[in-house]
């Protein structure tokens, strides 16, 4: 789960966007697909480790994101992610689906 320090569930069904938009700028471990997301955010957003690998494993799965195992800089293996082009396709929907979500909740928020 996508966790906001002020309201928890606020996010929840953004976690492939961010996740896919945290791999464009290149590989990553889960680890630090979380540390991004969390600090690009300005601590408002921590991605929870039970939700982060279960959406990893399902992007996987989708094509969305390939994966291998590396050693890590303190010499430990890490399964490290990269976006595939499946991936940078999905990325595209995920956004186009994003702007016409906060379009349309920004309409309904004015217009109240």
């Amino acid at each position: 789960m996508i966790r906001r320090t002020k309201k928890p569930d606020a996010l929840q069904g953004a976690l492939d966007l961010l996740v896919l938009t945290s791999l464009r700028r290149g590989p990553m471990h889960g680890y630090a697909i979380a540390t991004h997301i969390h600090t690009v955010s300005d601590d408002e957003l921590r991605v929870e480790e039970g939700s982060l690998y279960p959406a990893l494993h399902r992007m996987e799965q989708a094509g969305w994101i390939a994966a291998q195992w590396v050693v890590s800089d303190n010499n430990r293996r890490a399964r490290e992610y990269r976006l595939t082009a499946a991936g940078q396709r999905r990325l595209a929907e995920e956004q186009d689906d994003w702007s016409r979500l906060t379009k349309a909740v920004g309409k309904v928020v004015r217009f109240a």
